[in-house]
């Protein structure tokens, strides 16, 4: 589960977010929404723990019963998936995907299976090691995804990540976005300009609901 418990973020005098608390159950997302500038990408950045040196926090955050909030950002076990893609130039498709497998997955045969199989599963079959500069935009998002979850997070952020997509490709890649959160079963928080976005049925939260 992912569990914001009472936090508030200010910026010298003035509240950005005071006294949010939110869960979210296993494969569930949560979709925040606000205008620009309303502070929902400061509250990712707080989840990340990566807050600008400008804003000061306090709250706690629990992910899967550990509290997490004073952890390094490596140590917090929460992904996160851009407008962009991000995926490393400099490294083929498959060294993209095997760089954010965990330590313990051990030995290069394993990690280069787990990489393939990862591949077949998004219909990448045989990618490997191709360039990322040579896939679609599709492509390059459902690999972006993936490395994103082949980390094991404990929480997924998704910070308006179909918004540079075409209408088509918006709504597939949406589509395959929320089956792997749901078989994998974790708790995600969405933020998005978009109400098409939002998961059928889910939680619609305007973040000006936490601002003083």
């Amino acid at each position: 589960m992912l569990d914001i418990r009472n936090l508030t973020i200010t910026q010298g005098p003035n509240a950005l977010i005071a006294g949010l608390n939110l869960q979210v159950e296993p494969g569930d997302i949560a979709t925040v929404t606000g205008a620009s500038g309303s502070g929902k990408s400061t509250l990712l950045n707080w989840l990340v723990g990566d807050l600008d040196p400008a804003f000061q926090a306090s709250g706690e955050l629990w992910l899967a019963g550990q509290r997490r909030d004073q952890l390094a950002v490596e140590a917090r076990g929460v992904g996160i998936l851009f407008q962009d893609d991000l995926l490393f130039p400099h490294l083929s498709v498959g060294q993209n995907l095997a760089f954010a497998l965990p330590a313990a997955l051990q030995g290069a045969a394993a990690r280069r299976a787990r990489v393939e199989q990862t591949l077949r599963e998004i219909g990448l079959d045989g990618f490997h090691d191709r360039d990322p500069a040579t896939l679609s935009g599709g492509q390059r998002a459902r690999v972006s995804l993936m490395r994103a979850l082949l980390a094991e997070p404990c929480a997924l952020l998704l910070d308006e990540p179909f918004s540079r997509l075409d209408a088509e490709l918006r709504a597939q890649f949406r589509g395959f976005v929320f089956e792997q959160i749901a078989r994998q079963r974790i708790p995600t928080l969405l933020v998005t300009h978009d109400p098409d976005d939002v998961p059928p049925g889910g939680r619609v939260l305007d973040i000006h609901h936490w601002q003083a």
